[in-house]
């Protein structure tokens, strides 16, 4: 069978695929054909590149015994069977025998057959039937299909978060079809934006977010959402971030509704906010339109934490921030607001300071001057109640008894205060006080420090007994009076 070289050579210029491999595509194509038709899974292709001749074989290694234990019998023939095949059908040239030679040489055709040489059984390539083509047609297309695929990868990986212009071309389920002229994308209903509306036909402009091999669909999946769309419109509408003047810290989007984005100049004499607005407005405009309506907030970006917070919550004007430290490492801000805007800085819904913490990377809790006034007064509310209840007299704590009191007045522990300061072990060596009385005397200290004492006093006291707490001391010194 004989191929015509050039219309290989022509295909693979219209598909713009390398001429190697549809050659290759071709011989594996043949060679599943091949095998399906005379049942052996080691036929192999050859196409001769320049005269289009093809011929068909099946490799068998020589070797001194055959391997039982593969699960697939592989391609070897023993040594007497080599050479009387060779014997009977190598004058008909229908069996060749080839000797390995060396790493970068061409193997040497021999007449003898010997242990590790490959035969070589040619078949006929005329009688593969329809079968066998409609075979060979289904694996040729497969493969031309992975190489242009391989070259749409190739070509478009590089390009990940670059602006793509298409257009509309059809809607399946919820997902956009666009066409990039050479290859078709996919905007998911994921990535599309709410308040933006497309026709078939019109015109569109997307960052590229993710470039796949997936064998069903486009590959190229595109994104309105995403906040590098805000970043390369900038680039386009304004001439000063293009050049590398004003540089883009970040940006966050909530699509179709409000977007952040932080600038910083690198020259002291070109304001970045300005140069992004633009005259009038003009060039933040024209991105908010592209944009379908969102409402972008241009910031000046700050190496201080504190004023780059409160440029972030613009429009709102911030009294405070304070960083809050965590126990796990991690760190927040609290913001304080004059009352009046404190709606202005929380957003509708939430919005500004959601879009601001994301633009920060820190956690923003937003509060009132009112409500601070309110914790503060509370605050100092609790302090002077704890400052008042540690002056509390040792007897009027509830659970510590009349004598144990007296005890602890002798040893110079007059009040609540001087008592949550000792120990156990210390409150252990006063006299007629052991270990357990001692516990139990700062568990009634800690209850009264933290609730307020009772109306009735007396009313379940503990007395302390004597210093080695026998079991013949007097009930009503070692236990809890009823």
């Amino acid at each position: 069978m004989i191929i015509d070289p050039s219309v290989i050579r022509q295909v693979s210029r219209e598909k713009d695929i390398d001429a190697e491999k549809m050659f290759g595509a071709l011989e594996e194509a043949m060679s599943s054909a091949a095998r399906k038709y005379y049942h052996d899974k080691a036929m192999v292709t050859l196409i001769d590149r320049q005269t289009g001749a093809m011929t068909v074989y099946s490799p068998r290694t020589v070797v001194a015994e055959l391997d039982t234990e593969s699960e697939e019998p592989p391609p070897e023939i023993l040594l007497d069977e080599a050479r009387t095949l060779v014997a009977e059908k190598g004058t008909r040239a229908e069996v060749r025998v080839l000797r390995p030679a060396g790493e970068g040489e061409a193997p040497a055709e021999v007449h003898e057959v010997a242990l590790g040489d490959e035969v070589r059984i040619y078949r006929e390539t005329v009688g593969l039937g329809r079968i066998a083509a409609q075979t060979a047609k289904q694996v040729l297309y497969q493969k031309v299909r992975e190489a242009e695929r391989d070259n749409v990868y190739n070509e478009y990986h590089p390009k990940v978060g670059e602006l793509m212009n298409g257009t509309v071309k059809r809607f399946e389920r919820g997902d956009m079809i666009v066409d990039l002229g050479k290859t078709e994308a996919i905007i998911p209903r994921d990535q599309q934006s709410r308040a933006e509306r497309y026709g078939q036909g019109e015109r569109i402009r997307a960052i590229l977010y993710d470039v796949h091999k997936n064998p069903k669909g486009p590959q190229l999946v595109l994104s309105r959402t995403d906040p590098r769309l805000l970043i390369r419109l900038f680039e386009m509408e304004v001439p000063e971030i293009y050049d590398g003047t004003v540089v883009i810290k970040g940006a966050v989007r909530q699509p179709g509704e409000r977007a952040k984005v932080a600038v910083r100049s690198r020259e002291r004499d070109v304001d970045p906010v300005g140069a992004c607005v633009g005259m009038r407005g003009s060039r933040v405009q024209s991105i908010m339109r592209e944009l379908h309506g969102e409402k972008i907030d241009v910031i000046l970006y700050s190496d201080d934490l504190i004023t780059f917070a409160q440029n972030a919550l613009a429009p709102a004007k911030i009294t405070r921030v304070s960083p809050i430290h965590h126990e796990d490492a991690t760190m927040s801000l609290d913001c304080v607001v004059e009352d009046d805007q404190l709606s202005l800085a929380i957003g509708k819904k939430g919005q500004n300071v959601r879009l601001a913490s994301a633009l920060i990377g820190l956690k923003i809790e937003i509060k009132g001057e009112s409500e601070v006034k309110g914790e503060v007064a509370q605050a100092l509310s609790r302090m002077l109640e704890a400052s008042r209840r540690r002056q509390t007299p040792v007897a009027e704590i509830a659970g510590v008894g009349e004598k144990t009191a007296e005890r602890l007045v002798e040893a110079g522990i007059a009040t609540l205060g001087d008592l949550l300061e000792k120990s156990a072990a210390e409150l252990a060596e006063l006299p007629g006080i052991g270990e357990k009385s001692a516990e139990k005397i700062l568990e009634a200290a800690h209850a009264a420090e933290s609730s307020p004492p009772p109306e009735e006093e007396g009313e379940g006291e503990y007395e302390a007994g004597t210093e080695d707490e026998t079991a013949a001391e007097a009930p009503a010194e070692t236990g809890v009076r009823e």
